[in-house]
């Protein structure tokens, strides 16, 4: 077999990648500029420019111990990002590398398809095993460090001469269409892979912050003991609910109930990885990141230093995103502890109700607040998401290849996961109503992000905040108060209020207001109830 040098190997994958795996890239480049006139010089200088770019990346990295594990590595990832970024027109920014790994194996297998492995085998499997068989010749160390020096040095010149020599177009490229470079593949997920790991581990040993160590709720015995379920709901856009004014019924149920529909409510992210922490921080939009939520205790926290407050974390999704570490919680995504699952091992949200009796039961002399992570609407497999007696609308998209499916199909699926989800939220009220005779009840419904259903080629959600469409970031919301509340609060001005806008903000203090908390750190700017109090 040919014997070849590193460095050739390297050119020879960097214009692999360049050519196939790049697809999702060269098309925003075109749509930005049309293959008309002096355009298809620039695009052609677009290409090689990303060509020489991922050479010099390479060539950085490489030695004779690294170079072919380095190259079947960047290989078998960029066929992975190639497929979601085409299929799915995503970008694999930090908060999508940081979604990526705290995926479960559940929602993994919801990603999986045909189309999947014709990637990672045509873009993956057959260059790695070409990269892997192919022999090369390795120079002594000082060789090889002249040549590491001359591809390294070749390819970076001729990227600014050739940027020098088109500098009226690439300014415009890079400050006014930045985020085309966001599709570039591999250098913009190789970037933020580095960029997750600085931001998680560079600090060394994660210290949490106490919050609200003087939180303290004044309650006589005679006082009823507050019962609030939390419901947390997944990928649940709000302009796909009837209460919002959807040309469909899809709050059959809760209509029916006396309920308060926000329906101006922001999120604070655009993937549960970053939205659930954050609605539970102390922080708003603006000010969180990662770093403070994992160093600064939450909600939950301040309502157990009370003492008073005994909170139960039951999940349906892949896990609490950190929030209820130092909480009780329990895991239903599994048949081992959820007895409403389906025989392909799908189970569903009204199994984090069985059992809740007991708890309540148990914790009869405390408050209790009850947070239930919902699958929901996870997508892209819409129609496991329900029952086959909640499929009202069809035809449904029965693939998560959602390319493959007309808009329609996609909507008729997703659409009958609301409704799923109406039924649901209608079961937790009918739960909490025989306790309204002995407690203060409520509900609280929530959904941490939105979703994009093929809406200008958008699938799923993740986008950056400040690009991301409605669609990923107004989410439904809405809150349904017992007998009790309803004589604590004006639920007529409430009414009132609830179109205006709120955001993932003022969950925060809103829970501290409904359990009547008293700390410094409560705003009551923030809580939505405080106004309606009597």
């Amino acid at each position: 077999m040919f014997i070849t040098h590193q460095y050739r190997l390297i050119l020879l994958v960097s214009l692999f990648l360049t050519l196939f795996a790049n697809f999702s890239f060269f098309n925003n480049v075109v749509q930005t500029y049309p293959l008309t006139g002096v355009n298809i010089l620039y695009v052609i200088s677009v290409g090689i420019t990303l060509f020489l770019f991922i050479a010099f990346l390479l060539s950085l990295f490489a030695s004779k111990y690294t170079t072919k594990p380095m190259l079947i590595f960047i290989l078998m990832v960029s066929a992975f990002t190639a497929y979601f970024m085409d299929t799915y027109h995503v970008i694999i920014d930090y908060s999508m590398i940081q979604n990526s790994i705290q995926t479960n194996l559940k929602e993994s297998m919801d990603l999986f398809s045909t189309e999947l492995v014709f990637y990672v085998i045509s873009l993956g499997l057959f260059p790695s095993y070409y990269v892997y068989r192919k022999p090369l010749i390795y120079e002594p160390f000082k060789k090889e460090l002249y040549s590491k020096l001359k591809i390294s040095g070749l390819t970076l010149s001729l990227i600014v001469i050739i940027i020098l020599s088109c500098s009226q177009f690439y300014t415009s490229f890079f400050r006014e269409h930045k985020t085309i470079k966001w599709h570039a593949n591999p250098s913009f997920w190789m970037y933020s892979v580095v960029k997750y790991i600085r931001i998680s581990f560079s600090s060394g040993e994660i210290i949490v912050n106490p919050l609200g160590l003087d939180a303290k709720i004044n309650e006589t015995l005679e006082d009823k003991k507050e019962l609030v379920i939390l419901v947390v709901g997944e990928a649940t856009r709000a302009d796909r609910f009837s209460l919002n004014g959807y040309k469909r019924e899809t709050n059959p149920y809760l209509k029916q109930e006396d309920i308060v529909n926000f329906s101006q409510m922001s999120s604070c992210g655009t993937s549960t990885a970053h939205s659930v922490p954050c609605m539970f921080s102390i922080y708003t939009k603006d000010e969180y990141d990662y770093k403070k939520g994992i160093t600064t205790e939450n909600v939950l926290d301040v309502l157990t230093h009370t003492k008073d407050v005994s909170v139960l974390w039951r999940d349906n999704n892949s896990d609490s995103k950190g929030v209820a570490l130092r909480v009780a919680y329990e895991d239903f995504s599994s048949p081992k502890t959820n007895t409403i699952c389906e025989e392909d091992g799908e189970c569903r949200d009204e199994g984090m109700l069985v059992g809740l009796d007991e708890y309540i039961k148990k914790n009869k002399n405390k408050d209790v607040l009850i947070i239930l992570h919902q699958m929901g609407n996870h997508g892209p497999a819409y129609y496991k998401r329900y029952p086959k007696r909640f499929e009202k609308f069809t035809p449904i998209c029965t693939t998560n290849q959602l390319e493959k499916c007309t808009q329609e199909e996609i909507s008729n699926a997703y659409d009958n996961a609301i409704l799923h989800t109406d039924w649901f939220l209608s079961q937790v009220i009918n739960f909490l109503k025989p306790y309204s005779s002995n407690h203060e009840t409520a509900m609280i419904y929530m959904a941490d992000h939105g979703e994009s259903l093929g809406e200008n080629g958008l699938y799923l959600h993740g986008l950056p905040y400040f690009m991301a469409p409605d669609t990923q970031t107004h989410v439904a919301s809405l809150m349904w108060f017992g007998d009790e509340y309803k004589e604590e609060f004006d639920i007529k001005t409430l009414k009132q209020n609830a179109n205006k806008p709120f955001s993932q903000d003022n969950l925060f203090h809103t829970l501290l207001g409904i359990f009547e908390v008293e700390t410094d750190i409560y705003n009551k700017n923030l809580d939505i109830l405080h106004p309606v109090r009597k």
